[in-house]
């Protein structure tokens, strides 16, 4: 009786405790003025930023400032858990880091530890910015975790330690004060004038194992270094037409280095999702086939998730403040596996894409707390497969092994008996499809050659060992275990010097070390046999280690040596050399060196005289065409002894001034951009600034008034800017373009298009007056605006006798790496190895007329055999075979620079910026 007459008086005591609890966090009623989801409403970062701070003050979180941005702003991450997890916070973020490494852990540990500690969940909002639902569903997800008292939560709250991060602060603030900013609510939008992320919008999640912008560097830090979550969620949006959200699990092909555990973890995680929305009367959820994402592709906030061996969850709903319709699709009307609950045409309100987000995120905390040991050692259990596939012999199965099998039997394959027992009628049957005598996998699958790698040794006397530096930095910030070599070694009969780099792969996230180092071998994915080819959800080869050109080892067999272990996350910096004492008559700097164009800039800026050598320098081989000659100065060695220093530069000195010197100097540059913003030219915004060039932003208003000689002497165009002759440009993005009137007077001047009418003659005009035009990808176009003597060579002929595309039944190549030969001796490649790798995605190839030779054109690359691909998907690469990839043609007294692959890609393809950063000069 006493028992219960004190539960009788503790409930009351309880109620009243929540209730304090609930009182003392404002509700987002209370603090925007509105609740979330509400028609025409929407919240900027700074009131999102006071909220966040306002929920700080629950016994259920902890505010975590994680960063700044790129435009200064504080990023935050809210943890919410139970009071009684918070005040071990540090405790379980042990055995969840201990559990992901794996390392030294017995099983029976690893399921101890399991059972002691608490699932880890992600869950990010807002990083892209138009996509106005995420970063709305964090804040009502924050409000409900904080204030709600249900047993579902308080479940939740028990077992699960949510991490709550807003991914893109600026974004929010931006888009949000626009909309915001009409007065009329029928009439806003969120078409905002600039890129919605300071320098890479839409591509702020394509940076994820790079890692260029401050907040990818923030999250990937507290993902994979502090935190290691066993389940990450990433919202966004759209969902394709006809529905209201497409989630996992995803389509095919997934990535061939992934543990198993992966994708069926996704599919169970994907399941509870999905059975969520459908008991609570929601339909409209599209997965598998009736969406275009897969998890193949590495970079993303979802993706590169898996290559570290956690659920990676995506989905893209529909919603705006402003209410928009349900669109009918036919097609998704009739029930099948990817969309079980169809959803009728009808309109819809913000509001509904909020709870449907708060649904499907309990639905994954819901799964956490109900398997949070399975969780757990599950996370533990894919990397101990890991580090025991990198301690022996493993052969992973990749597509071109499967055709060697194949081909093998084929080749020894005797002419088979007519049998009328077998399936003459081409059906597929299963269980009956192949006879293949094992012997063919043993030939290829046991072949020692073909073994995956134990791991790599990155020399640190290699030539550019500062972008080497940058490689091991984007490694570690994804949380990999590297080592650093303490003294001289030998390896396989090869010596490497003090100071190397050694990654091996017996370590939990080995298939994000394989990734990063082996070619990408994507199948040939095709609608059906002989159909066209299913375009991958982003690129279909992107190996790291070949875009920035990072000299590597590959181990096949175990090795070891005078190894340090870089702690985790802690991040490198090039080795500070001494400026040279031996520079009588002046210093010499590489070009194939990316960091001696920082120092170069720095040295003009600072008004020292800069001179490059066409032949290099006869006796000092790593001095080659284009070594830049700095005359001895008391202040070039000043500028030189900090970059030397600060960069690790190195700076070899001459005795005598070199002959045929070409003095050199700044040029005017000039970055065309859009209304809305270019994602390509952010980049390169971004790359400028980087290593220490000044520009200006040009837009298709300013090119159309002419006389840019008066304030330009170089002008850059990336992929997307010149439009095609005589139709309209392909693009990725949806044009943005608003009619005048209803753009604030501030941004007219960036209205506009590069038009053949209009701005082509004035192109001309500044090319024939001096200039110098560098065009990338499809602005490559110019050259037939300009009707130079070169022409397509992706082209066959038509019945009519006129040139048409090659089919992409015949030729298609996505995003890839392809081996590219280069004219080392011409000025623009200065610096290039003979051969290199390129980031090719559907690019221009050219063909030179008989005649280019004689008015001026030089071939500066080109593909020398049919097989190109290095790493991707290729599909009739042998189109290629002597194909023109850049040229180099003067117009008048100026040039065009012609590069068909993507140069300067996402701030990646570090190995080609000198293509770029070579006409940035002047030399007249």
């Amino acid at each position: 009786m006493i028992r219960k007459l004190n539960r009788m008086l503790l409930l009351p005591m309880l109620f009243y405790a929540a209730v304090s609890q609930a009182q003392t966090v404002p509700s987002p009623k209370e603090h925007f003025g509105f609740n979330i989801g509400d028609d025409y409403q929407l919240a900027n970062y700074t009131q999102t930023e006071a909220y966040f701070k306002k929920l700080a003050a629950s016994d259920r979180t902890r505010l975590v400032d994680i960063g700044m941005t790129e435009e200064g702003r504080h990023q935050y991450m809210l943890i919410v858990s139970s009071p009684e997890n918070l005040k071990k916070l540090d405790h379980y973020k042990d055995i969840s880091q201990k559990l992901a490494h794996a390392d030294g852990l017995t099983d029976e540990q690893a399921k101890s530890l399991a059972a002691e500690g608490k699932s880890v969940i992600w869950i990010d909002g807002g990083l892209h910015a138009t996509e106005v639902v995420g970063a709305h569903q964090l804040i009502e997800t924050m409000w409900q975790l904080v204030n709600r008292n249900d047993e579902e939560t308080q479940n939740i709250l028990k077992n699960d330690i949510i991490l709550l991060a807003h991914a893109n602060p600026d974004g929010q603030e931006l888009v949000s004060n626009w909309y915001m900013g009409e007065k009329d609510p029928k009439k806003r939008n969120t078409n905002v004038p600039r890129l919605w992320q300071k320098y890479v919008g839409h591509d702020n999640n394509r940076d994820f194992y790079m890692m260029n912008m401050k907040e990818s560097q923030n999250i990937s830090r507290q993902l994979f270094v502090e935190w290691i979550p066993q389940i990450m969620y990433n919202h966004h949006q759209r969902g394709p037409a006809g529905s209201v959200l497409a989630g996992p699990p995803y389509r095919d092909p997934f990535n061939y280095v992934f543990d198993p555990l992966i994708v069926t973890s996704i599919d169970a995680v994907g399941a509870a999702m999905n059975n969520r929305l459908n008991v609570e009367g929601k339909p409209g959820y599209t997965q598998r086939a009736g969406s275009q994402f897969s998890t193949w592709w590495n970079g993303g906030l979802r993706t590169t998730p898996y290559f570290h061996n956690m659920v990676g969850l995506l989905t893209e709903i529909i919603g705006n403040p402003t209410p928009e319709t349900v669109a009918l699709v036919p097609e998704r009307l009739i029930p099948n596996g990817a969309t079980p609950n169809p959803i009728v045409p009808q309109k819809w309100h913000f509001r509904q894409s909020i709870d449907y987000s708060v649904s499907l995120n309990y639905a994954v905390l819901d799964y956490a707390a109900r398997y949070r040991s399975e969780l757990l050692y599950n996370i533990y259990r894919m990397g101990k497969n890991s580090i025991e596939r990198g301690n022996g012999d493993h052969w992973t199965f990749y597509p071109k092994f499967i055709d060697s099998i194949k081909m093998a039997y084929k080749n020894e394959k005797k002419p088979a008996k007519k049998d009328s027992s077998t399936n003459q009628s081409g059906e597929f049957a299963f269980g009956k499809e192949g006879d293949i005598p094992a012997k063919y996998y043993d030939q290829v699958l046991k072949d020692p050659k073909n073994r995956d790698a134990r791991g790599y040794i990155i020399p640190a006397d290699q030539t550019d060992f500062p972008t080497a530096v940058k490689f091991i930095n984007s490694l570690l910030l994804s949380g990999i275990q590297i080592e650093k070599a303490t003294s001289d070694f030998t390896v396989a009969g090869k010596s490497y010097p003090t100071g190397s780099y050694i990654v091996k792969t017996d370590q939990a996230f080995r298939p994000h070390v394989i990734d990063m180092f082996e070619p990408q071998d994507h199948p040939n994915d095709f609608q059906y046999e002989g159909g066209p080819p299913i375009k991958p959800y982003d690129a279909a080869g992107w190996t790291l280690a070949f875009q920035m050109g990072v000299k590597f080892d590959r181990m096949v067999e175990g090795f070891d040596g005078p190894f340090q272990k870089i702690a985790y996350g802690d991040l490198q910096s090039p080795p500070p050399l001494s400026l040279t004492t031996t520079a009588k008559a002046g210093y010499l700097i590489s070009p194939s060196i990316n960091n001696g164009f920082i120092a170069v800039n720095d040295l003009l800026k600072a008004g020292v005289k800069v001179y490059r050598l066409p032949n290099g320098v006869s006796d000092k081989p790593g001095d080659g065409p284009g070594t830049f000659y700095v005359p001895a100065s008391a202040q070039a060695k000043t500028v030189l002894a900090k970059e030397t220093s600060g960069f690790g530069l190195k700076v070899s000195g001459i005795e005598k001034a070199p002959a045929g010197a070409v003095k050199i100097s700044p040029t005017r540059i000039g970055i065309w951009n859009t209304y809305g913003g270019s994602i390509p030219s952010g980049w390169v915004r971004w790359l400028m600034e980087q290593y220490h060039y000044n520009y200006q932003i040009i837009y298709p208003q300013e090119v159309d008034a002419g006389d840019l000689r008066k304030k330009y002497d170089v002008l850059i165009f990336v992929t997307g800017a010149i439009p095609p002759v005589g139709r309209a440009e392909r693009s990725e993005y949806p044009d943005r373009q608003p009619k005048p009137d209803s753009v604030v007077a501030e941004f007219r001047p960036w209205l506009g298009k590069i038009t053949a009418e209009k701005s082509i003659p004035q192109l001309k005009k500044f090319m024939e007056g001096g200039g110098t035009i560098v065009t990338i990808g499809t602005s490559t176009n110019l050259a037939y605006h300009l009707g130079l003597p070169v022409h397509n060579a992706l082209v066959t002929k038509g019945p009519n006798g006129k040139d048409r595309p090659i089919s992409a039944l015949k030729y298609y190549i996505p995003g890839s790496l392809l081996h590219t030969r280069f004219e080392t001796a011409e000025p623009a490649n200065y610096g290039m190895p003979a051969e290199n790798d390129v980031d090719f995605d559907r690019s221009p190839v050219f063909k030179l007329d008989d005649d280019a030779a004689a008015k001026g054109v030089k071939r500066l690359a080109w593909f020398d055999t049919d097989k190109p691909l290095h790493s991707g998907w290729a599909w009739g690469q042998a189109y290629l075979k002597d194909g023109v990839a850049a040229f180099v043609a003067p117009v008048g007294a100026g040039k065009l620079y012609a590069f068909g692959p993507e140069i300067t890609f996402r701030g990646q393809a570090q190995s080609t910026f000198r293509l770029l950063f070579n006409q940035l000069y002047s030399s007249k």
